[in-house]
């Protein structure tokens, strides 16, 4: 993979796109590190599995971000922080479509930035946690052509049925995605409140569609 290629994938991950998961019956016993380099691993077999997706075919991209990487993000906690004080004060209604149209810009963005990945390893850092923590950074580099680029997770462990790890945050080029939200998001509020944030994001979403 091209050193532009792979700046081109980081960037496009900052502006919107975020993290992977999916729990088997074993994951609540799972290692945070175990955990995002199994994802990880399933993630990049996936791609190079799928002829459709070697040819650039993005809705097919998108089916796999969907299905192996979305349902283990934590969409009501990272939705809120991005929102920020303000989500406390919107209805119901409106948290649900502020994290339906959330999704929708993170399946669509992650799928993106995917699509200009090639011949890409993963190496794990060494995991600075207790075996008791509930809430971990895990480490990692992502190594392509030129110099190694650092990734970083946020996790946090959820109890009772479903139990394992989620992601509620990701570290990019040292930039936290949930924080450049917030500051996104903050805007737009102050400047057209909760309806017009969706709003923005819908039309977002919409226009990212229409491009493919």
């Amino acid at each position: 993979m091209k050193r532009r290629s792979l700046n081109q994938w980081l960037a496009a991950l900052v502006v919107g796109a975020p993290a992977w998961l999916t729990l088997p019956a074993h994951a609540a016993d799972e290692a945070p590190d175990a955990f995002i380099k199994r994802l990880s691993t399933d993630v990049l077999n996936g791609m190079k599995a799928d002829k459709a997706i070697q040819a650039g075919e993005v809705a097919r991209i998108v089916e796999l971000v969907d299905s192996l990487v979305m349902p283990n993000v934590d969409f009501k906690r990272m939705t809120a922080a991005a929102v920020g004080p303000q989500w406390r004060q919107a209805t119901p209604a409106q948290q649900q479509r502020l994290q339906e149209e959330f999704k929708i810009l993170l399946v669509r963005t992650y799928a993106g930035a995917l699509s200009r990945v090639d011949n890409v390893t993963l190496s794990m850092k060494p995991l600075r946690a207790s075996p008791a923590d509930k809430e971990v950074v895990v480490r990692t580099e992502i190594m392509g052509q030129g110099d190694p680029i650092q990734l970083d997770y946020r996790l946090e462990k959820t109890p009772g049925v479903g139990a394992g790890w989620k992601i509620y945050n990701l570290n990019v080029l040292g930039v936290w995605l949930v924080d450049t939200y917030r500051s996104q998001f903050a805007q737009e509020i102050s400047a057209k409140g909760i309806d017009g944030l969706i709003a923005t994001l819908a039309a977002r979403n919409k226009s990212n569609a229409a491009k493919g």
